[in-house]
């Protein structure tokens, strides 16, 4: 990768010396220097074309001096260093900066091979800083997403113990209840049949209570219950296929209970309720085997891509009137298939892939911002809607926990497909 330096200076000849000086390494593309000519120009030239690795800067400059500069730097990137110039008389401009966060500095008349060397020295505090930062960020994005995981599934676990265990209890009294029904309306038949109905009063209570349509509804009745019951019991096993606790190993797994568990976490906001649109869920599952994985993770994963994809696609209603949201419904296609052998010998000559791909048809991504939607805490949405640590997290469960690829197609106003690669 090639370093990039920003070097602000108002003599035109410092730049001409620095590219003679260097120009080598600026064709072998090791290094890159862009150049400004005061603290604001500098301020531009940061904004415009990031990220940079180093700043060397002039102490004294119109518009804006270097002690301005410096002051504005740890605003933009606190791990950019910068190395300051001035005369050798000017020490207390110097020593001003060296307090302000200056790296180091460099002298007037510069010594050229002092400065390689200074630069070489704070290059490397950079490439270590940003390592450290990296690596730090990591451990506080698994920390956040063991927290999170634990949390949000033993809140799914609780409640679906709570339903499991109450509805296991109706669904065994609605058999027992329809045994009981039956035997009842077999006595009752057999009565009609040998029994005198010449009683009036006998007559006015079957009359009143319209027994031929009871005995009809009844057994309808409770079939209905019985399917209501099994539904809520189903689920209660979809949540806890979805919260269910990761092994220290990988597990054989069926991807698609795992997909179908975090659309039904989701299903509240998939449903069209209080002005907002219903949202289309096609589903094209594949056959397969079932997947060796972390089945919570994976899960994780599907219910963090199919929320985003939610967001989008409400972002994309707002401003949509209602026949345009009719003619173009919200959808989300959900595809999963394995890769032939033709795809299989081109990937890596060795292992097939389970491909999940989960697209919408919402507004799409720039191209700015697909390329940092994976970057640790990059979040579009508004404060408070997103913490941006969704795509991090989920690319680090794939690639890192499963040795596969997450990976983002998407172009503005034709919509935004996330690609799960899981080799088997």
């Amino acid at each position: 990768m090639t370093t990039k330096i920003l070097v602000v200076d108002d003599e035109q000849l410092l730049e001409y010396v620095i590219q003679q000086r260097f120009r080598q390494k600026i064709r072998a593309k090791e290094i890159e220097f862009v150049f400004a000519h005061n603290g604001r120009e500098a301020l531009e030239k940061l904004a415009e074309f990031p990220p940079f690795d180093l700043v060397l800067t002039d102490i004294n400059m119109p518009e804006m001096d270097g002690l301005t500069l410096l002051e504005k730097l740890s605003q933009i990137d606190n791990t950019l260093k910068a190395v300051v110039i001035s005369a050798y008389g000017d020490m207390q401009n110097i020593r001003t900066a060296m307090n302000r966060g200056a790296f180091d500095f460099l002298t007037k008349p510069i010594d050229f091979q002092d400065m390689e060397i200074t630069i070489q020295r704070a290059l490397e505090t950079v490439k270590k800083v940003r390592q450290n930062l990296t690596e730090f960020q990591e451990v506080q994005t698994q920390l956040i997403q063991n927290e999170k995981m634990a949390s949000v599934g033993q809140l799914v676990a609780g409640v679906a113990h709570e339903i499991y265990n109450p509805v296991s209890f109706i669904i065994g009294n609605i058999e027992h209840a329809e045994n009981y029904f039956q035997e009842l309306i077999t006595a009752l038949n057999i009565y009609q049949q040998h029994c005198s109905l010449n009683n009036p009063e006998v007559q006015t209570q079957i009359d009143a209570l319209d027994l031929p349509f009871l005995l009809e509804d009844l057994p309808l009745l409770l079939n209905s219950m019985k399917e209501g019951t099994e539904r809520i019991r189903g689920i209660s096993t979809s949540l806890r296929t979805f919260s269910r606790a990761d092994s220290t190993s990988k597990v054989r797994f069926n991807i698609h209970e795992g997909i179908d568990s975090s659309l039904l976490i989701l299903s509240h906001r998939l449903k069209a309720h209080e002005g907002k649109p219903e949202i289309q869920v096609i589903k094209d599952y594949g056959e397969f085997p079932q997947l060796e994985c972390y089945p919570g993770q994976l899960n994780q994963v599907f219910l963090n891509i199919l929320a985003n994809a939610i967001d989008a696609l409400e972002e994309w209603n707002s401003g949509r009137s209602r026949d345009e949201i009719k003619a173009n419904p919200n959808k989300i296609r959900i595809r999963t298939f394995l890769t032939d052998e033709s795809e299989k010998n081109i990937k890596d000559n060795s292992l097939s892939h389970v491909i999940i791909s989960i697209a919408d048809n919402g507004i799409g991504m720039t191209e700015e911002v697909k390329q940092r939607v994976f970057n640790h805490l990059f979040t579009t949405k508004s404060v408070g809607k997103g913490t941006g640590l969704g795509l991090s997290i989920s690319r680090s469960i794939v690639e890192e926990k499963h040795g596969g690829r997450l990976s983002c197609n998407s172009t503005p106003g034709e919509g935004t497909e996330f690609i799960i690669e899981i080799p088997t």
